[in-house]
């Protein structure tokens, strides 16, 4: 009786796997369906931006050098003292320049008195002329006297011409040694604040050829930001477009602005060597990256930026707001913008095809502009693939994203 009933429950349960491996064997193929990786219509937000590596400059940079040469005997201001117009920053010793221009007076009053003494002269001529032309008139005189009298006045006359002509120099070179003079009290030509001293007290300086920087200046209430654009992003870019950036030091903080200008040359025209050797240059472009400087102002009230700090800098495209996006994994590869056909499932997992307009598009995300609705599910691909390479069939419910 036992063995009767082991034999049944061995019947029973070899009936129910056979007709377990039947209905898998032999059910519709679902796979398709219930393996569907789909990404859900929803909606948000999205924004089409260009990243780029900025700069911070003052808005003023300017080097204060020296225009005569010779010893800083003193400077007047350290760093990050705050001085305004034409107060006074260094002085250099002044020794040769005051010699010069004592020099340069002595030589103007000298040809003043030459021409003084040739006043005197004209005067004296003018007489004699005056007396040979009443003698000649009485018959008392000769004709010759009174033509080297008249000589004699014409000549005064020109060399009164010749010292006037050397006044005039003289006044030059009297004017030209006292600007050198307060050449060597050096003044501020803006408002500002002191970067850097690059001369110190003590050092000689030399003007013959360039001008030496004593200290550097900047107006740092308002800066100004300098992005690389690459030139594969540079093309859609724009003065008057938005601007967010943000900085190492507070990244979370975001900053607001606008592009001002878009430089027309990259930085690199100043070492060009086209002029020398067309094929260098050729070589260079072809190995480095050409990017062009984006430029503008921000506020800087309060010294929160810094002279050469870095800020990430974002470039906005284009925006759009609670509209409806989807993954961009969606899309075929080739797809930016535009219209694309895409496959939809329903609720019940059946599949079909819809023509969908593309708006922006960041990446991450694409604008729905029309073709979709909210809750849509957008086909991704099959896991089944998957699923079969780790030998199991079915039992996973949709992955949405």
């Amino acid at each position: 009786m036992v063995k009767r009933r082991t034999l049944a429950i061995v019947i029973v349960g070899a009936l129910l796997l056979g007709a377990g491996g039947i209905y898998w064997a032999t059910r519709p193929n679902n796979a398709s369906a219930t393996n569907l990786l789909t990404a859900t219509v929803k909606r948000g937000n999205i924004e089409q931006t260009v990243l780029a590596t900025g700069i911070f400059k003052p808005s003023r940079l300017v080097a204060v050098g020296a225009q005569v040469s010779g010893r800083i005997t003193a400077v007047h201001v350290k760093i990050g003292d705050t001085i305004k117009k034409n107060d006074l920053v260094a002085e250099i010793d002044s020794v040769t320049q005051q010699n010069n221009l004592r020099t340069s007076k002595a030589a103007l009053a000298n040809v003043k008195a030459q021409k003084a003494e040739a006043q005197a002269t004209l005067v004296n001529a003018r007489l004699t002329l005056e007396r040979q032309q009443s003698l000649l008139a009485n018959n008392s005189g000769k004709q010759s006297d009174l033509d080297s009298a008249q000589a004699a006045l014409d000549q005064t006359k020109a060399q009164i011409d010749a010292l006037d002509a050397q006044i005039i120099e003289a006044e030059v070179a009297v004017e030209t040694a006292q600007a050198n003079l307060g050449y060597t009290r050096i003044t501020a030509p803006m408002d500002g604040t002191v970067l850097a001293i690059v001369n110190q007290q003590g050092q000689t300086v030399n003007a013959t050829q360039s001008a030496p920087t004593i200290v550097i200046l900047g107006q740092l209430d308002k800066m100004i930001v300098r992005a690389e654009i690459s030139e594969a992003d540079v093309v859609r870019v724009k003065p008057g477009q938005p601007v967010y950036f943000n900085i190492l030091g507070d990244p979370s903080k975001r900053f607001d602005a606008v592009l001002q200008s878009i430089e027309p040359a990259p930085a690199s025209i100043t070492s060009d060597s086209s002029v020398t050797s067309s094929s260098s240059t050729t070589s260079s472009a072809s190995t480095s990256a050409i990017y062009y400087n984006g430029v503008f102002p921000v506020d800087n009230a309060d010294g929160h930026f810094r002279t050469y700090m870095t800020a990430e800098v974002h470039i906005v495209l284009g925006q759009a707001k609670d509209v409806l996006v989807v993954s961009s994994s969606a899309l075929p590869n080739a797809t930016k913008t535009g219209k694309v056909t895409l496959r939809v499932a329903n609720a019940a997992d059946e599949i079909s095809t819809k023509t969908v307009e593309i708006g922006l598009n960041d990446g991450t995300n694409a604008e729905i502009k029309s073709g979709l609705s909210e809750g849509d599910r957008v086909v991704l691909g099959d896991s089944s693939t998957a699923t079969e390479g780790s030998g199991r069939r079915g039992g996973r419910p949709p992955m949405r994203l």
